[in-house]
């Protein structure tokens, strides 16, 4: 049996709370039917590898074999909890037995499946919690009551749940808001932006503009600037063009965040802090869509091999941060990009798909995807990246990223 770590293909999706917040992260487990995982040693791994301060996993296997597998050999832990689906539940009595017996030892199990198929009360006796989703015609309509209208009986919510394949602002705010959903999986990126779209969405976070002036006014580091200044994709872009600008008159282009804090200054940053602050957004729903691209970002730099240099990784960092300021400033990458004087390397990746930081970056944007299996292997074979190390950097930085556990 292979290591497990290279049998198995994983994936990834946020779990945001009503804080937008993250509440966990649902792994998504890829086996292929004629090579089985090798499950106890991937949960010696995942208990090994996590902490009381990493945020909950929901463990979501692609097949039922991998399914019953896990069930076989899952015990209670708080880091994690185990998706069973509803339709192979139903179509598999040893399934139904062993997913009884986990719940007897007290693993916690989530339910996945549609509001229309909900389980019997003494089936939703062994599930902690569930992953539901509506029909489209049903999201339809709840998208169009308001929060106070009264719905039908179908359409009523179930308090406490999480929610997926939730594509509107609307309804995710319903969800968490309404419903006090523990937790919606992914995010609706595509409305939020289209509803915020403009002036709003134009400014930075007002959390980390004031993080990075209380910082400054600390009199703390170089590396507290860039790293504040790399959790929010637009303040980092509009420090770029604002270091490059016509105003500063740099004499050479400034293509890193380090550059431009060594150039510019205390006073100049601080100045420069407080125009933004005047105008900096405090809108929440755009809170998932900044995390979600520093995820890629933090994924496409350390998916390069190890041994390259801290300037060279923050470079690439740079690369996955900007690969999506096309969604939110609704306009092509390649006109985003070229008001940088950013290397050549970055609009080749980000727009080409070419170069030396493509195969990091279009394995950080497939590990996003619950289907994404098979461009997963593709890029590794095409590339000669071994699947351990796309997991292992997977997991190291899944456990990493700071989170609101939910209470179930």
């Amino acid at each position: 049996m292979e290591f497990v770590l290279n049998a198995l293909v994983m994936g990834y999706r946020p779990l945001w709370n009503a804080q937008r917040h993250l509440a966990g992260v649902q792994l998504f487990l890829h086996d292929t039917p004629d090579n089985p995982a090798d499950t106890a040693h991937l949960l010696r791994i995942l208990q090994e590898m996590w902490s009381p301060h990493a945020p909950l996993l929901l463990l979501s296997p692609q097949s039922p074999a991998l399914l019953q597998g896990l069930l076989a050999q899952i015990g209670p832990n708080p880091s994690w909890a185990l998706e069973v689906r509803a339709e192979w539940l139903n179509a598999n009595a040893l399934l139904r037995a062993l997913a009884t017996r986990a719940a007897e030892k007290g693993v916690r199990l989530v339910w996945r499946g549609s509001m229309e198929r909900l389980p019997t009360a003494q089936e939703a006796s062994n599930f902690a919690c569930s992953l539901l989703h509506l029909e489209p015609q049903d999201a339809l309509a709840l998208m169009h009551a308001t929060a106070d209208q009264a719905v039908p009986q179908r359409l009523s919510l179930l308090e406490g749940q999480m929610y997926e394949e939730i594509h509107s602002q609307a309804l995710a705010r319903r969800c968490l808001e309404h419903y006090h959903a523990s937790a919606i999986a992914g995010w609706p990126d595509e409305d939020v932006l289209h509803k915020l779209r403009g002036a709003r969405v134009l400014h930075p976070s007002h959390e980390h503009v004031l993080r990075l002036l209380k910082a400054v006014d600390a009199d703390q580091s170089l590396e507290t600037f860039e790293e504040i200044l790399s959790e929010d994709p637009l303040l980092a872009y509009r420090f770029m063009l604002y270091a490059n600008s016509a105003a500063l008159g740099a004499r050479n282009p400034i293509n890193s965040l380090r550059r431009a804090l060594v150039m510019l200054g205390y006073g100049t940053l601080k100045e420069w802090l407080g125009t933004q602050l005047i105008h900096a957004s405090h809108e929440k729903d755009l809170q998932p869509i900044r995390l979600s691209m520093v995820m890629r970002a933090a994924l496409t730099s350390h998916l390069l091999d190890a041994g390259v240099s801290q300037e060279l990784r923050s470079e690439v960092y740079l690369c996955g941060l900007f690969s999506r300021l096309h969604e939110v400033l609704d306009e092509p990458l390649e006109t985003t990009l070229t008001r940088l004087p950013l290397s050549e390397r970055i609009p080749q990746a980000a727009v080409q798909g070419e170069g030396p930081y493509a195969p990091s970056l279009q394995l950080a944007q497939a590990l996003e995807s619950e289907d994404g299996a098979h461009a997963i292997r593709a890029l590794c074979e095409e590339h000669e990246i071994s699947l351990e190390h796309v997991n292992r950097t997977l997991l190291r930085l899944v456990c990493e990223w700071p989170n609101q556990r939910p209470s179930w």
